[in-house]
């Protein structure tokens, strides 16, 4: 079970109405006196610059406004029965690309004392935020609604996260941090010396499924640590031998071809599941099925 970990994107929070990213956006342009449209052929992190900066030229807000407005709106966003599924596969690391705490809730329903137990502290990163409780860590890596500042939306915030993503896993961080200075992640993958202390060590040690979350090409982190990943494999220097599996509708294959080309081409296994038809939870439910089944 230690040799599995999951992530968990947004899409489980639909499972219940009122809790869609497209109803908070409509809130927040509507907050801000701005108008935003978002066609899809508009990707978001552009799309949230074009709301940064409307805002900023426009109105009195400035952008810790739009993260505050974020975060205290996906605070409401509780629990369901998916989330208690989650957890009831009692895999001990949980990454997520969500803000909300929904997940931490369902652990423990009194969140005030949720903190950050990352062995770095970070204000607007997340390379190592994580929340833990009764032993299970929770790594928002997209950042997370008790820290409005980390909270990952833009073009910029993205660009600047994926380079210190890749410095710690290729040149290392001297002088970036107080408390602790990494080797790159490459040398302690090739010693065998991984402690798990960030997320990205999980992609290399951990077994990791991927669910609810749509994997758009948008998402430049993700697809720059698989390639990254793959690559390092296919020079056969380094023991990376965990597997990613990535959980997707049956009825969405067909759609979603130039994707699945793609993760195929970087080893990821594409696990097509029945379901979405009927409904997102009856989906979901199958989806968590199916990771108990590699779990046991």
């Amino acid at each position: 079970m230690d040799n599995n970990a999951l992530l968990v994107g947004n899409d489980i929070n639909n499972v219940v109405d009122g809790n869609s990213w497209a109803e908070l956006l409509s809130g927040l342009t509507q907050y801000l006196s701005i108008k935003v449209e978002f066609p899809t052929e508009k990707p978001f992190p552009l799309a949230y610059e074009e709301i940064f900066f409307k805002t900023i030229k426009n109105t009195s807000f400035k952008e810790v406004d739009i993260k505050k407005y974020v975060a205290q709106h996906i605070e409401n966003i509780q629990p369901g029965i998916i989330h208690n599924l989650i957890l009831r596969l009692g895999i001990k690391d949980i990454l997520t690309t969500n803000y909300d705490l929904s997940l931490e809730k369902s652990k423990h329903s009194d969140i005030k004392n949720i903190v950050n137990k990352g062995i770095v502290l970070e204000q607007k990163y997340s390379l190592f935020r994580k929340h833990v409780v009764e032993n299970t860590n929770f790594w928002h890596i997209h950042g997370s609604s008790s820290v409005h500042r980390s909270i990952t939306l833009g073009y910029e915030h993205y660009s600047g996260y994926l380079q210190y993503m890749r410095n710690y896993i290729v040149s290392g961080t001297k002088d970036t941090y107080k408390k602790k200075t990494f080797k790159p992640l490459l040398k302690r993958i090739k010693a065998e010396t991984v402690e798990n202390e960030s997320w990205l060590d999980l992609f290399f040690t951990k077994n990791i499924h991927i669910f609810g979350l749509s994997l758009d090409f948008v998402e430049s982190d993700l697809w720059w640590l698989l390639t990254f990943r793959e690559k390092m494999k296919c020079e056969k220097r380094y023991p990376i031998y965990n597997e990613i599996y990535y959980y997707i509708p049956v009825e969405f294959v067909v759609g979603s071809k130039a994707k699945i080309d793609m993760l195929d081409s970087l080893g990821v296994k594409v696990m097509p599941i029945h379901g979405h038809a009927s409904s997102k939870q009856f989906y979901y439910e199958n989806v968590i099925a199916r990771i108990g089944s590699f779990v046991k």
